[in-house]
């Protein structure tokens, strides 16, 4: 039986050989008894780690982690890429899914796998590199360049998949229970939107500032209707406090729960002195609260428009969020005092003043900003809802695209203090979208006052009212001179 034996390979073969691999792989097969080769070979592995993750691994290591980590990389630039196309393009389907729970629970989990799988791939890199063949002088430059690239990469992907769990927690905070979605009232969607105080007392809190949000369902544009607080024998919409008070709200003298005929008592008037659950059974299941579905009917009766929703804004979170924007710019007309109270009255502003609000352009924080929206004591109810608005508008302006992005987390964060609301989350994209619209459109504001549209809060003309919210919200169509 003969037996064959291999050929045999010459050292000059062999040598040829590993000389070709190095010329054809020098990221693989480096020569690793070259400090000056292996320098320039870890500097770049490094660098496609961050440009490609995956890529060191497919040139220089395991080829399917490498896969894995170009596979994953592939995914998250597709990713991106349709993120920013539905922006561009489709903006309802974007804000469908950034306001759908198991969307931003799935966003979160992808984004929190890249930033692990980026670690896994930053230190086997590291690895590869093999630090002990690299020249000593280079060897903590290069260590530190692929902790630096990690820090930013992943910690950019981290804050990312942390901001998506706060937008998550924001929405299930604020919009946990809400009404039904229902279709526009005659072209418009009409939010009721209170502000007042929380916290303690709040079983007899009273709304400070009232006033109705009209936002057309096509063009986005924004008519915004102030309601004087202490306007009188206001008349309600269909519905329990209609059968309470036939001819409008009145009043109630009694010593131990009496209320005036303003349309701010109707929270002593509906949960204070009587079973509010009992008139709105309904309205804790939907978001809401007797007080709030009172001044609902009884905005509908003033102004003669259905309002399905109400946003409800606490002023002690409403300086958060101005604090959460960075500050807003206010052209102060006149000069303004912080502090005051009833005790105060008929005394000097200087007496009692913590502090001053000067007229002319101001960058106000929140507590400046909750001051010169609130300050009644030298100027009146009218001016205050006028500096309300102007406030409204501003932030309405001032919020851009950049300054939501860099300080997402505070405001998502304010905002959950800030805000109670029966509007739908099912609804969100549509309202978002129409918010994108408002900023491209002009404000219009209507206030039931003597000075705004000539109207007396304490002996209203709502017939008068009605007919005004319908010029606004629906001006005539101007009709074109004919020829000649």
């Amino acid at each position: 039986m003969s037996v064959t034996t291999p050929p045999r390979v010459s050292a000059a073969g062999s040598t040829g050989a590993r000389t070709r691999l190095l010329q054809e792989r020098p990221l693989r097969h480096p020569d690793a008894t070259s400090p000056a080769v292996m320098t320039r070979r870890a500097w770049w592995l490094v660098v496609l780690n961050f440009l490609v993750p995956g890529s060191a691994q497919v040139l220089a290591g395991s080829r399917r982690l490498g896969r894995v980590g170009l596979a994953a990389t592939l995914t998250m630039w597709v990713l991106v890429v349709v993120v920013g196309l539905l922006a561009l393009l489709w903006r309802p389907a974007l804000f469908t899914l950034g306001s759908n729970w198991f969307a931003l629970t799935a966003a979160q989990v992808l984004l929190i796998g890249y930033v692990v799988l980026w670690c896994v791939l930053t230190v086997d890199t590291l690895r590869l590199v093999r630090l002990v063949r690299v020249r000593q002088r280079a060897r903590a430059g290069i260590a530190a360049l692929a902790v630096a690239l990690l820090v930013i990469a992943g910690g950019g992907t981290a804050y990312a998949a942390y901001s998506v769990g706060t937008l998550r927690g924001a929405f299930g905070s604020i919009f946990g229970q809400s009404g039904p979605s229902v279709p526009p009232s005659d072209g418009y969607y009409n939010i009721l939107l209170l502000g007042a105080d929380s916290g303690d007392g709040r079983d007899s809190m009273r709304f400070d500032s009232i006033s109705v949000v009209s936002v057309n369902a096509d063009s986005g544009a924004v008519t915004i209707t102030g309601i004087p607080r202490d306007i009188q024998n206001a008349p309600f919409s269909e519905g329990p406090m209609r059968d309470l008070y036939p001819d409008g709200f009145e009043g109630h003298a009694d010593l131990s729960c009496g209320w005036g005929a303003g349309i701010n008592q109707l929270m002593n008037a509906v949960q204070v002195c009587r079973d509010g659950s009992g008139l709105y059974p309904d309205a804790a299941d939907r978001g809401s609260t007797p007080a709030v579905e009172a001044t609902k009917d009884a905005a509908e009766g003033i102004l003669g428009i259905e309002i399905p929703y109400y946003v409800f804004i606490d002023m002690h979170g409403f300086a958060a969020m101005i604090d959460a924007l960075g500050g807003v710019d206010i052209t102060v007309a006149e000069r303004l005092p912080k502090g005051g109270g009833p005790a105060y009255d008929g005394q000097p502003a200087d007496e009692w003043a913590i502090g001053w609000i000067e007229a002319g352009d101001q960058h106000m924080d929140g507590d400046t900003a909750q001051w010169y929206a609130r300050s009644r004591y030298t100027t009146s109810d009218w001016d205050r809802m006028q500096r309300q608005r102007q406030l409204q508008q501003a932030m309405l302006e001032q919020l851009d695209p950049f300054n939501a992005l860099t300080r997402f987390n505070d405001i998502a964060a304010a905002g959950q203090d800030l805000i109670e609301t029966d509007l739908p989350q099912s609804m969100l994209a549509y309202f978002a979208d129409l918010a994108l619209k408002a900023k491209e459109q002009p404000l219009t504001t209507l206030e039931l006052t003597p000075q705004g549209i000539g109207i007396d809060p304490d002996d209203p003309d709502y017939d008068r009212v009605h007919e005004a919210v319908q010029a606004a919200l629906h001006p005539p169509t101007p009709t074109p001179a004919s020829e000649g």
